[in-house]
């Protein structure tokens, strides 16, 4: 086999071509446009596919250097912190308890899904909480941390390779479902934003005009990210000292919060980046980039090699993750416009990852309208208290078997 290595700046290279390739498809495609599928989704999953057939035929792999897309996730989630305004974190404060609720509550359904295909088709039960909250909700970080013991303690010797290939489906799929959800839950409802003339927390509106970036917008908003970024960095250093393990961008994204909240209310003659559409174009191409960089350098020949029971157990974890967005999720939210754009992006993160879901609500919201309350609510859920939720459902699970 031969491997091509592409340094950091061929990387970025590609990553840009891929949503570059991704934009040309959604002008093209009638599908993807009604969809909202995010332009990273669809240009990334072409290129994987591609990558993928140069691994099939011609046996030559493609790795990528992915330094800088740990750095475009940091970025990314600082935007998010610097455009949470207290307010709207007090008016999400309920809407935030119910949502964590309801994923908590669905990493246990997706564990019993998991483990009931698994008793159905004959495999190993473990094998169905690989394929359940620990590589969907959980994604390719945790599959890595539980993997050893699936393989020492139930004698899962290909327990990493189910995995991963159960996180790449879910982060593929995560990207695609979560569109249509909401279209179709905003046209049933007639639902329309209750923001119409509030700029987008991520991105611009479609048919937005006269939008205003400048260079001392732009700079400001650089200069206040890597304020952040510093902050985050702080936080996340007291949170390990004091045995707090936390993902990096975590302390990054509470940074944000924290100077957008406090800042602008001691410096009054400083302009604050926060709802401006340089901080959204920032976040934008981060979580395009960032995306991007991680559906193209996907092994998708991993999915080959997945057994025919395991393929089944996935998509129907894929048919629950949709019945229960559409029928518990959105309801519950209270079926608003932030409720549909809630439901694309718990989809995502049930299935793939964070910034995935970001992804699938801020194609909706291009499209449809600003909906704040979901870009605060969601990550909070998705990149704080996922994590430790998984973290205490998949012990007792393991206990069961």
């Amino acid at each position: 086999m031969n491997i091509l290595q592409l340094n950091v700046r061929e990387t970025v290279i590609v990553a840009i071509l891929v949503l570059y390739l991704g934009k040309y498809l959604t002008e093209k495609i009638k599908f993807l446009r009604d969809f909202n599928i995010p332009d990273a989704v669809s240009g990334g999953v072409l290129a994987s596919l591609f990558f993928g057939l140069c691994f099939a035929v011609f046996q030559h792999q493609i790795e990528f250097d992915l330094n800088v897309r740990d750095g475009l996730l940091i970025v990314f989630f600082t935007t998010i912190g610097l455009s949470a305004k207290l307010k709207t974190l007090v008016k999400g404060g309920k809407s935030l308890l119910i949502l964590l609720v309801m994923a908590i509550s669905y990493l246990i359904v997706q564990n019993i899904t998991g483990v009931a295909i698994a008793a159905l088709t004959g495999l190993k039960l473990p094998i169905g909480l690989l394929a359940g909250s620990i590589s969907l909700s959980g994604g390719h970080g945790t599959v890595i941390a539980w993997s050893p013991l699936f393989k020492d303690s139930y004698g899962i010797a290909n327990a990493t390779e189910i995995g991963i290939a159960s996180a790449t489906f879910g982060l593929v799929f995560g990207g695609i479902v979560g569109g249509p959800i909401a279209k179709f839950l905003i046209n049933k409802n007639q639902l329309q934003t209750n923001n119409p003339n509030q700029d987008l927390s991520i991105g611009i509106k479609n048919d937005q005009k006269n939008v205003i970036i400048d260079y001392n917008t732009m700079l400001n908003s650089i200069l206040v990210i890597n304020l952040a970024i510093g902050l985050g960095l702080e936080i996340n250093a007291i949170a390990t000292a004091i045995g707090l393990k936390l993902p990096l961008f975590v302390g990054c994204l509470l940074a944000g919060i924290i100077l957008t909240n406090t800042v602008p209310l001691v410096f009054k003659g400083f302009t604050w980046p926060s709802d401006t559409p340089s901080l959204a174009l920032i976040s934008d191409v981060s979580v395009g980039l960032f995306l991007a960089m991680s559906l193209m350098s996907l092994q998708l020949w991993t999915l080959v090699d997945l057994a025919g029971p395991i393929a089944l157990l996935l998509f129907v974890q894929l048919f629950i993750i949709t019945v229960y967005t559409v029928f518990l999720v959105f309801p519950v939210m209270g079926k608003s416009y932030d409720a549909a754009v809630i439901s694309a992006g718990y989809s995502g993160l049930a299935l793939g990852a964070t910034p995935t879901a970001m992804a699938n609500m801020t194609a909706v919201t291009e499209h449809f309208g600003a909906s704040p309350q979901a870009f605060i609510i969601v990550p909070l859920v998705g990149a704080f208290f996922m994590d430790i939720a998984n973290a205490l459902v998949i012990p007792n699970f393991l206990n069961f078997l």
